[in-house]
Formats: C-alpha cells, sequence, structure tokens
C-alpha cells in the first residue's frame, strides 16, 4: 500500500488524519492519503508569493523546457509517489483500481495529458493568441504594431478542487506551471494519482518544487479553504456547483457539457454514413467525459438513428478493467448507479420518449459493491422530452426529432456542437450561436479536440488582467 502524504509547498507533510483509499472491488487498501485541515490550507496560501517567485526565477522558456521533460517522465518514466517508486504501469493499475475505469481508459488519459506537457509550448501559443510571453512574465511589453500591452496576474497560484470521474481533465491545469504560476490541487478522492504523479514528474525535470500543494481527502472543508483562499481557482462538478459559483469571477466552473451532434436537413438523409462517429462520440472514454455526445438533433430519420445507435450500443457488456474489450466504468460509490438508472425511468416513461436499447437487456448491472450502467438509447419525440438534454456518467444519448429552424434555440448550453451539414445559412447561424462554446462544422467527433485551438474557459483570460500602461521614455 502507497503513502500519500499531503504536499505543502513542495514539502512532504504526514498528518495524524488519513483517509484510505482501497480497491473498487475486492476492497483491499490501495493509499494512505494524509489530509490537513481547513486551517492549514489558509495559513500556507499567504506564502503563495514565494511559490510564484521560485517560479519566476526562471524564464518562460526554460519552464516549458522542463514541462516537455516532465511530460516523457509522466508518460513512461518511474517517479518517487509517495513512499514508493512508481512506474508507468503501477500508474494505471493503481488508477484503475481505485476510480473502477478500465486499463485502457486510463492508459489514452495518460497519453492525453503527457501531450499537453510536451506540446505546452504550442498550447500556449494557442491560448495566448501568439503573445510572447515573455511580455506575461514581465507584465508588459511592446507589440510588433509598437504598442505597449499589458498583462496583470491575478493570482500567484492557482487552486483547483479536482474530480475523480475523468483523469483527462488535468488538461485544463497543466499550463499553469509554465505562466510562471503555482498550483495548489486538492485531488479527487479516489483519483489522487494524477496530480501526484504530475508533481513528481515536474520535480524529477527541475521544477521547484515549492510551487506545489496537494491537499488529498473526502473532505469538503479541504475544496472549500481551497476556493476561499486563492484567489483564482478551478472545480469541476454537477448543475448545482455551477450554480453556487455563477459569477464569481474567481473560481472557474467546469460542469456538464451537453456536447451534441446537430444534422442539418440537407444531410441528414445520409446519417448512416456517420453512424461510427455518432457510436464514438457517445461511448468513447465511457461516456464519463463532459466532451462525450450527449444528445443528436435531427429533423427527420431520428427513429432509425435511435435504432441504428441502440444496435451497436445497446449489446455493449460491463467487462473487468484488465480486459482490453472493456468500455464502461464502474460506479463505485453504492447506490449511484441506482439512482441515475431511475432517474432515466422516469425520464422515458414520458409519452414522447422511447427506450431503444430496452430490448438488448438489462441496463443496469449491480455487482456488490459496485454497479455499471450499459449504454442506453432514448428516443425523443420534440425537444420538450424531458430526457432530450440530458447528461450522464456513462454512454446515454437521446436522439431528439427536432426542425432545423428550431435546433439553435432547443440546444441550450452545449461545450462541444459537431454540426454535420453543407447549409452556408445554417452554418453562419451556428458560428453566430452563443450557446456552443466549441464549434465542430463537418463530421467531427465531440470528443476530438484541437488542443491548437482556444480551450474552455480560456486560462489566460481567467488568469490575467489586460490593462493598458504607458511609459514616458
Amino acid at each position: 500500500m502507497i503513502e500519500l502524504p499531503a504536499i505543502r509547498w513542495g514539502e512532504p507533510y504526514e498528518s495524524l488524519d488519513v483517509d484510505e483509499i482501497a480497491h473498487f472491488y475486492t476492497g483491499e487498501p490501495i493509499a494512505r492519503l494524509h489530509t490537513v485541515g481547513a486551517g492549514i490550507i489558509r495559513r500556507d496560501a499567504k506564502k503563495a508569493k514565494l511559490a510564484r517567485r521560485a517560479l519566476q526565477a526562471m524564464s518562460p522558456a526554460e519552464l516549458i523546457e522542463k514541462c516537455k521533460v516532465a511530460g516523457e517522465l509522466f508518460e513512461s518514466g518511474t517517479l518517487a509517489v509517495g513512499d514508493s517508486q512508481q512506474s508507468p504501469d503501477d500508474f494505471v493499475q493503481q488508477q484503475s483500481a481505485t476510480t473502477g475505469m478500465p486499463i485502457s481508459m486510463c492508459k489514452a488519459n495518460v497519453v492525453k495529458n503527457a501531450f499537453v506537457l510536451k506540446n505546452i509550448d504550442q498550447i500556449l501559443d494557442c491560448l495566448t493568441r501568439g503573445l510572447d510571453l515573455n511580455i506575461l512574465a514581465r507584465g508588459y511589453g511592446d507589440e510588433d504594431r509598437g504598442v505597449t500591452v499589458s498583462y496583470q496576474a491575478q493570482c500567484d497560484a492557482l487552486g483547483a478542487v479536482l474530480p475523480s470521474n475523468s483523469p483527462g481533465v488535468h488538461t485544463l491545469w497543466l499550463p499553469v506551471i509554465a505562466l510562471q504560476m503555482g498550483l495548489v490541487l486538492k485531488p479527487g478522492s479516489s483519483e489522487p494519482w494524477t496530480p501526484y504523479r504530475v508533481f513528481a514528474a515536474m520535480v524529477e525535470a527541475g521544477i521547484p518544487r515549492e510551487a506545489f500543494c496537494l491537499y488529498p481527502g473526502a473532505g469538503a472543508d479541504i475544496g472549500g479553504a481551497i476556493l476561499s483562499s486563492c484567489r483564482r481557482s478551478m472545480i469541476f462538478g454537477g448543475p448545482q456547483t455551477i450554480q453556487q459559483y455563477a459569477g464569481n469571477p474567481k473560481v472557474q466552473v467546469h460542469g456538464p457539457g451537453f456536447s451534441k451532434i446537430l444534422f442539418g436537413d440537407d444531410c441528414v438523409d445520409d446519417w448512416q454514413q456517420h453512424l461510427d462517429l455518432m457510436v464514438d462520440s457517445v461511448s468513447r472514454n465511457g461516456g464519463r467525459s463532459c466532451i462525450n455526445c450527449s444528445s443528436i438533433y435531427a429533423s427527420r430519420h431520428t427513429k432509425e438513428i435511435a435504432a441504428a445507435l441502440a444496435e451497436k450500443l445497446g449489446p455493449i457488456e460491463a467487462l473487468p478493467p484488465d480486459d482490453p474489450k472493456a468500455g464502461l466504468a464502474a460506479f463505485t460509490i453504492e447506490g449511484a448507479a441506482a439512482a441515475i438508472w431511475g432517474a432515466l425511468q422516469h425520464d422515458f416513461s414520458d409519452p414522447q420518449t422511447t427506450h431503444m436499447t430496452e430490448a438488448y437487456g438489462d441496463r443496469l448491472v449491480e455487482n456488490p459493491p459496485v454497479a455499471y450502467l450499459r449504454p442506453v438509447v432514448l428516443h425523443c419525440e420534440s425537444p420538450g422530452s424531458p430526457a432530450a438534454n440530458k447528461e450522464y456518467m456513462f454512454p446515454a444519448v437521446s436522439v431528439v426529432e427536432c426542425p432545423q429552424e428550431k435546433m439553435l434555440a432547443s440546444i441550450g448550453t452545449t461545450l462541444v456542437g459537431t454540426a454535420i451539414t453543407n447549409d452556408k445559412n445554417f452554418r453562419q447561424d451556428l458560428i453566430a450561436s452563443v450557446e456552443i462554446d466549441r464549434l465542430n462544422l463537418g463530421p467531427i467527433p465531440t470528443p476530438q479536440l484541437d488542443w491548437l485551438q482556444p480551450h474552455e474557459g480560456n486560462l489566460i483570460e481567467f488568469l490575467y488582467r489586460n490593462r493598458a500602461l504607458q511609459i514616458d521614455g
């Protein structure tokens, strides 16, 4: 069993308060997490300036090169994590054991996170729209057009309250160190592995360890203390979390994506050509990402589309996590899967909604102490159906019948929208829609992100304030 101390500005801290996390199925203890109270977190926050100063002793170019080395180490190195030496295989085994995710998915997320670190220069170029990073480091500088620009850092360290359900979200905070800001992280209660391995990789690569705080544990007071003591923070959660922090400029909230595929009238008759794209968009990463497709809108052929998706997705079985064909993650919190299934049953009891995967066996598979939900495909006769714009943490999709001219008024908030249409007017309306964050024009799967494009909740705009600065002489 691995011992994971809290990290207080780079220094391990062993606490009398220890949480254990166990294998999701066998109950075997996997790790002991040393936790801290809110008071310690608030005291530590007063030293955030020292973390920034340690990073400012290096140029952005030096930090970028070290982040690239860290990416290689994260992906393939054996690293000192807690009191153990952790190989890449150890990492994915531990992550799978405590999250219930198949090992194949854990490996895929390793590649994704390593890609961001290894290509951090290109990603920062994207996030800053090509701005010279030395301008951010100095606070001001001259653009090519001869105008002085100034960007004021809004924090010394970014706080982040991280989830347990999708290791892929870590890509959103990975660029922070190269921006000469520290990190104050609360790892997910069952997925501390990625933050700890990133920390180990970055320290091994030569990044100052005093730039990092890691506060593991399940207590809500830990997350609350981070959010209240850091001038800029990220949090990941559901609709209630979004509502709680709506309008708070200090907190960037990442919640459900409600990502969608929209068929234009000019392309919907060819929907069969895009069946594999729809299946991939719904099922990749076990359906646990905010970029997975949760609704498909079309004006016609919706029953046929839903039936074809059900035929592809319905037979998928719950398999052991070490099976290379495993495509579903376990629900490790007791009662969670049953509660979600109950909500779905309520939705498809509506007369406008048809459960298309009913013929492919039980959807709720209870295998105490865990449970699985097999893919669900629903057909909705209109956007007014209760299930039309819902999102769940497994492969679940609603195929919604809706006239093209009413789609953009009906879809609601959409993190990723894939629009399959060549209609110039509809494309222009899609581009203008404020409901869609990331827009794919053409047959592009919703989980297929271009990291060299702006990301959800642009990090630079969150961490820096663009202001006027004039210099006399």
